[in-house]
C-alpha cells in the first residue's frame, strides 16, 4: 500500500512537470509569434457588458491603433502615450490617459511579453487564455489560436466589474503601415 502511494505521488508529480513544460512550451511560441509580428489589420467586436460595436483596426507596434467604429461615427487612436476618442457626429475629441487604458500595456510588445510570462495559462478547444491583474485591479485574459498562436483578442474585468470583450479576426499581418493614419486630428 506504502509503495502504492508513493508511485502515485511521483506520477502526479511528473505529471505537474510536464503541464508545466507544456506550458512553458505554448508562452514561448506565442513570445515568439509576437516577436515576428509589426503589424495587423483586422476586424473587430467589441462587447462592452451587454453593448455591442464593430469595425476595422489597424495596430502597429509599438503603441500605435486606430479603429474606426461601424454605424456611430467613432474612431479610437492610440499614439504612443495619447489616447483619443474622436466622435465625428459631436465634432469632439476626448482624451484618455494611456495608464488608465489596457491598450498601453497590450500595444507594447515589450509589455505584452511581461503579461505573458506572468499569465495563468489555460487552454480551451482551440484557444490559449493567459489571465492576470494589472496595477490597477483590472483582470487581463488575453486569447490565443491554438493552431498557429494569432492574437484573437482580449477580456478585461476592470476595477468597477465592467466586462469588455475585444474580438478579433485578423485579416493581414505585417503589412507596411503609413504613421500618419495615427495622427491625432484637429477639429474646427
Amino acid at each position: 500500500m506504502k509503495n502504492l502511494k508513493k508511485k502515485i505521488i511521483y506520477l502526479l508529480f511528473f505529471l505537474s512537470i510536464g503541464n508545466q513544460l507544456l506550458f512553458a512550451g505554448e508562452k514561448e511560441k506565442i513570445i515568439q509569434k509576437i516577436n515576428e509580428t509589426n503589424s495587423i489589420k483586422f476586424n473587430f467586436t467589441q462587447k462592452t457588458n451587454e453593448h455591442v460595436e464593430e469595425g476595422f483596426c489597424i495596430l502597429l507596434f509599438p503603441k500605435k491603433l486606430k479603429c474606426i467604429y461601424n454605424n456611430n461615427n467613432k474612431d479610437l487612436i492610440l499614439n504612443n502615450n495619447k489616447l483619443a476618442i474622436i466622435q465625428k457626429r459631436y465634432n469632439k475629441i476626448y482624451f484618455y490617459p494611456t495608464s488608465r487604458s489596457f491598450f498601453y500595456n497590450i500595444l507594447d510588445k515589450n509589455e505584452l511579453i511581461k503579461i505573458i510570462n506572468i499569465s495563468k495559462l489555460n487552454i480551451f478547444n482551440d484557444e490559449i487564455h493567459l489571465t492576470s491583474n494589472d496595477t490597477n485591479k483590472n483582470k487581463i485574459t488575453i486569447l490565443f489560436k491554438k493552431t498557429n498562436y494569432d492574437l484573437l483578442g482580449w477580456k478585461i474585468e476592470d476595477q468597477f466589474k465592467n466586462n469588455i470583450l475585444f474580438s478579433i479576426d485578423i485579416n493581414s499581418t505585417n503589412e507596411v503601415i503609413n504613421s500618419d493614419i495615427f495622427e491625432i486630428p484637429k477639429l474646427n
